[in-house]
């Protein structure tokens, strides 16, 4: 079924999540979700896919230089961490006790807050 008014896709990670990276060179490391482009399926992990950006000088930032910052990852490649016991795990979505659709561990069952 088509959603009607938000067209954006409902995504199994937010921000503020912890994540385990499944693919790629950072493969097994954790991290925070910093931002999210639901449009692009990917996320940007704070401390994962580290690139090199050279600044050139200028006015407003005279030194310039080589900066180190996050690139974007795919969502496929990132693994939600259990808030609750710590452990990676899948996720899904049913409706809690108030009838809203929340984010549930399939390893645990316990809703995600």
């Amino acid at each position: 079924m088509e959603r009607r008014f938000n067209k954006q896709p409902k995504l199994h990670i937010r921000k503020g999540d912890k994540v385990l990276v499944l693919a790629g060179n950072d493969k097994g490391k954790e991290g925070i979700v910093l931002e999210v482009f639901t449009e692009k399926n990917r996320a940007i992990v704070e401390g994962i896919n580290m690139v090199t950006k050279h600044e050139k000088p200028s006015a407003g930032k005279p030194e310039g230089g080589i900066k180190k910052t996050e690139a974007a990852i795919h969502i496929s490649n990132l693994m939600l961490i259990n808030p609750a016991d710590g452990k990676p795990t899948r996720t899904g979505r049913k409706l809690d006790d108030k009838g809203k659709l929340q984010r549930y561990s399939k390893k645990t069952g316990e809703f995600i807050k």
